[in-house]
C-alpha cells in the first residue's frame, strides 16, 4: 500500500479523531463511504492549503500524488460548521479556504495559522470560542435512542441539518464500514453478515460494493488502497431487530444518500 497513515483520537468532544498520511508514491485508491466531515490539511510541492470535506454516501475512485502530505480532523456527529453546513459538501462538494500566506489561510477576515496533528485540538478549541463550529445535542439523543423533548420527526430533521445525511444513512454507511473492519481482520464472510447485521450474504455484497467499492472476498484479500479506515466499534444497527434493518435500507433508498479519505490531492488548475 501506498499510502501510511497514522491517527490519533482527541479530547476533544467535538473531535471524532486527528489523523495524517504521506503518500510514497503515487496511486489510485478508493475513498470509501464515510458519515463524518472534516478539515484536511494539504502540502504538496511546496503548497498548502485547507478544504472542508463534507460526508460521503458512496464510494468513488481517487489519484493520489507522490510525496503529499496531509492532517485531517474529523469531527463527531453533532458537531457542524453552521457557514458550510455538511449537506451542501456532501459527495465531493468541497471548499478550499483562501490563503493567507504560506503558513496562514483566510477565515472570517482574519488569518489563521494552518494546525498540525499535534496542535489539532487547539486549533478546534479556537474555533468553538469563536463560535464557528457548534454542536446539536438532538444528534447524540437520536443515535443513542435516549427520551428527548423532540418529536422523532423534528429530531431527523436536526440531525440531517448537522450531519448532511439522514439517520438511516448514517447507519448504513457505519455498518459497511465495520463489516469492512472484520473482513480485513480475517472474519469469515458469514461470521460477519450475522455480527454486523445484514440479512444474508447478497445484502452484505451489494452493501459493501456501493459504499466500500469492492466485495466481501476483494475486501478480505486487501487488493486495493482504501481512504482512512480506523478500527471501527460494533455499530447499534448491527443489534437492531430485523424490522429496523429493513426499515434503514427503505430510508436510503427514499433519501437519495444511502442506497477517508484523501479526496483532492493537489490543487484544483
Amino acid at each position: 500500500m501506498f499510502l501510511a497513515i497514522e491517527d490519533r483520537l482527541s479530547d476533544s468532544p467535538f473531535v471524532e479523531r486527528v489523523w495524517c498520511a504521506y503518500s510514497e508514491r503515487a496511486g489510485e485508491f478508493l475513498s470509501i463511504a464515510a458519515s463524518h466531515w472534516e478539515m484536511a490539511i494539504t502540502r504538496y510541492h511546496g503548497q498548502t492549503f485547507l478544504t472542508v470535506r463534507g460526508p460521503e454516501t458512496r464510494m468513488t475512485t481517487c489519484d493520489c500524488p507522490a510525496d503529499g502530505e496531509w492532517v485531517g480532523i474529523r469531527f463527531q456527529l453533532g458537531t457542524f460548521w453552521p457557514q458550510f453546513p455538511p449537506g451542501a459538501l456532501r459527495d465531493r462538494r468541497d471548499v478550499t479556504l483562501p490563503g493567507a500566506a504560506t503558513r496562514s489561510f483566510w477565515l472570517n477576515g482574519s488569518a489563521w495559522e494552518y494546525p498540525d496533528f499535534d496542535n489539532a485540538d487547539v486549533f478546534v478549541a479556537r474555533l468553538i470560542r469563536k463560535g464557528i463550529i457548534v454542536r446539536d445535542p438532538a444528534v447524540d439523543a437520536l443515535r443513542g435512542g435516549e427520551p428527548h423533548t423532540l418529536s422523532i420527526r423534528t429530531a431527523q430533521r436536526r440531525f440531517l441539518r448537522a450531519t448532511g445525511i439522514t439517520h438511516a444513512a448514517h447507519r448504513s454507511i457505519e455498518r459497511a464500514r465495520y463489516a469492512t473492519g472484520l473482513l480485513r481482520h480475517g472474519v469469515p464472510i458469514l461470521d460477519v453478515v450475522h455480527r454486523a447485521g445484514y440479512f444474508d450474504q447478497p445484502h452484505l455484497t451489494r452493501s459493501l460494493k456501493h459504499l466500500i467499492g469492492q466485495t466481501p472476498g476483494d475486501i478480505a484479500r486487501g487488493t486495493r488502497q482504501l481512504s482512512f479506515l480506523y478500527k471501527t466499534v460494533q455499530p447499534r444497527c448491527a443489534l437492531s431487530s430485523l424490522r429496523e434493518r429493513r426499515d434503514d435500507d427503505e430510508g436510503d433508498d427514499a433519501d437519495g444518500v444511502g442506497t477517508d479519505r484523501i479526496r483532492r490531492a493537489v490543487p484544483a488548475d
